[in-house]
């Protein structure tokens, strides 16, 4: 028996890649369903790979994982759009726009360069001094995704165990660890470690090594229904210096609602969605850059998540931990996995099992 701690879409699907290779698998979730907190807590892009380091696992899983995702999609059932994405610069920004194509063309990804005339056509609205045609890029119903990996799973004999909470990991003779919840201990051959914003508590209860997850908020404002003519699609301004994330960007989802973020504070509470939440006009100015035309009166509040990062709010960049414990063996981590997790969930999945099952 495989356990994996985690049912947000990374646990899921390296669950069910670990039962479609014959393995008997549970799932431990310690909210009432699976996916509850960063996988549904999102814009739901399906990215293409543009910003990530080459040769990193965020670059190399994104494009392996987007693939997979679109075919998984078809295949099951969830509701997507592969609707491309402009990436856009102001007056001044084409240096940094130039930057995001030569790392797109490095990552083996498909970018080009448009003319205005091109900008106008699709996203009358968008104010661009020069922009990037990302066609690879998507958006997918985030819930549905994860009713569809949860229904796969179940179909190859996978278990979830919701509602439960893990309170300790115990080693057995040779090593191999059991599960101990409220209600029962379960004996297990290995354990995955996908628990989100609490892998590092988990590799903590399991004797394993020590990292930290660094909560990071990022919060969201939607335009009113009045303005959502403004937007068709996925617009995204250049990458700001900090490394921080991608920018305020537009999205525009299949049930027509544009959602305006993420921003990005770094937080203690692994929990906490609403205090201290951003006035809404602190979102007028970077939604005006890209769409001009909006005043406060078309601008609501939106939902907000919290992502798992593994550096500071110091640092600009860490990777995905996704490999074998180097102090206890018999845990396998994919830990840290904010963004593009989503979008590169099935192949973290993959590269997880073929780890977990040699």
């Amino acid at each position: 028996m495989i356990v994996v701690i985690g049912a947000g879409v990374v646990g899921l699907a390296s669950a069910l890649a670990i039962a479609r290779r014959g393995r008997p698998v549970c799932v431990i979730e310690r909210r009432a369903r699976p996916g509850l907190e960063t996988s549904t807590h999102n814009s739901g892009v399906i990215h293409a790979g543009l910003y990530y380091p080459t040769g990193t696992l965020k670059a190399r899983l994104c494009v392996q994982g987007r693939d997979r995702l679109y075919h998984f999609c078809i295949e099951h059932g969830v509701p997507h759009t592969k609707c491309g994405k402009l990436v856009v610069a102001q007056a001044g920004e084409e240096p940094a726009l130039e930057r995001v194509r030569l790392l797109s063309e490095a990552n083996g990804v498909t970018i080009d360069y448009v003319d205005r005339a091109f900008v106008a056509a699709r996203e009358p609205h968008v104010a661009a001094a020069a922009a990037l045609w990302s066609p690879e890029t998507g958006w997918l119903d985030a819930e549905a995704y994860v009713r569809a990996l949860e229904t796969q799973l179940t179909r190859h004999d996978g278990v979830i165990l919701n509602g439960t909470s893990v309170v300790g990991i115990e080693s057995r003779s040779g090593g191999a660890p059991t599960i101990v919840t409220p209600q029962e201990r379960i004996d297990a051959d290995a354990v995955v470690n996908a628990a989100g914003l609490h892998a590092d508590e988990v590799s903590q209860l399991a004797g394993g090594e020590p990292f930290r997850i660094y909560p990071c908020r990022g919060e969201y404002a939607e335009l009113a229904p009045r303005a959502r003519h403004m937007l068709r699609g996925l617009v995204y301004p250049v990458p700001p210096e900090s490394g921080h994330g991608l920018g305020v960007h537009l999205t525009r989802t299949l049930g027509g609602e544009v959602w305006i973020g993420p921003t990005i504070h770094y937080q203690d509470d692994r929990a906490d969605y609403e205090r201290d939440r951003l006035p809404l006009d602190a979102f007028l100015e970077p939604t005006r850059i890209l769409l001009p035309a909006v005043t406060m009166d078309d601008l609501r509040l939106g939902p907000s998540g919290i992502r798992p990062k593994l550096h500071p709010q110091s640092e600009r960049f860490a990777d995905f931990l996704i490999r074998r414990d180097r102090v206890n063996p018999f845990v396998v981590h994919a830990a840290g996995i904010d963004s593009p997790g989503l979008t590169a969930s099935l192949a973290i999945g993959e590269m997880v099992a073929a780890e977990v099952c040699q």
